[in-house]
């Protein structure tokens, strides 16, 4: 499915974002710019061409008039300083050609319920590659979980077994320990946000609400 970054109407211009329409039945839609008097004539027009598109839950942001409807998530910054306990370390292995599409498939089925979480798509393999920051977690030959690196900033975290989750980021943070760290996470995503401030993450910024417009 082909996103829009310019959807452009008379009354302004939006990016869509229809990505996620095959997966989720889900649209996004990101308000540029538009004229004083014509947000709800522009918003309609790109709700409209979303629907047409497929998409049963339409999202909005970035938009004041947005207010008016209901708010779906927030999307949080989080940061906090990475540290490592001896006794929750498991092992990294890095992710490969050959074990590529693996992981993938792993973060698609454990993000699937995660607002906000994009799918990721066979075409994306290649960027996953390329970062040098994707991993696999094991111990004793067990899969833990999987992460996600750019530099300091954790893209993607995921626990596979009960009670992983602080393993899987200990270890992690392995990488980049006695550094200040990033994350994104959806205020929704109540697990995660109590795993981070357990590990010392404090909330820092709100970066997107979403609006359900549809």
């Amino acid at each position: 499915m082909q996103d829009f970054p310019f959807f452009s109407t008379q009354y302004g211009v939006s990016g869509l974002s229809l990505k996620e329409i095959p997966y989720r039945q889900e649209a996004y839609i990101r308000i540029r710019q538009v004229q004083e008097d014509g947000f709800q004539e522009h918003l309609d027009e790109c709700v409209r061409f979303c629907v047409m598109a497929g998409a049963e839950r339409i999202y909005a942001a970035d938009h004041g008039g947005l207010e008016q409807f209901p708010l779906h998530v927030s999307v949080l910054e989080m940061r906090g300083q990475a540290f490592v306990d001896p006794e929750k370390l498991a092992c990294l292995f890095p992710v490969t050609e050959h074990t590529v599409s693996r992981w993938r498939g792993i973060y698609n089925e454990r993000m699937a319920q995660v607002d906000m979480a994009g799918t990721l798509e066979a075409r994306e393999e290649g960027r996953i590659l390329e970062s040098g920051g994707a991993y696999f977690v094991h111990r004793d030959g067990e899969l833990l979980g999987i992460g996600w690196l750019d530099d300091c900033k954790l893209l993607a975290m995921a626990s596979v077994q009960k009670g992983a989750g602080e393993t899987v980021m200990h270890t992690l943070m392995s990488l980049v320990e006695g550094t200040s760290m990033t994350l994104e996470v959806a205020s929704t995503n109540v697990r995660a946000i109590r795993l981070y401030e357990k590990l010392g993450f404090v909330k820092t910024a709100e970066r997107t609400k979403w609006y359900r417009v549809r």
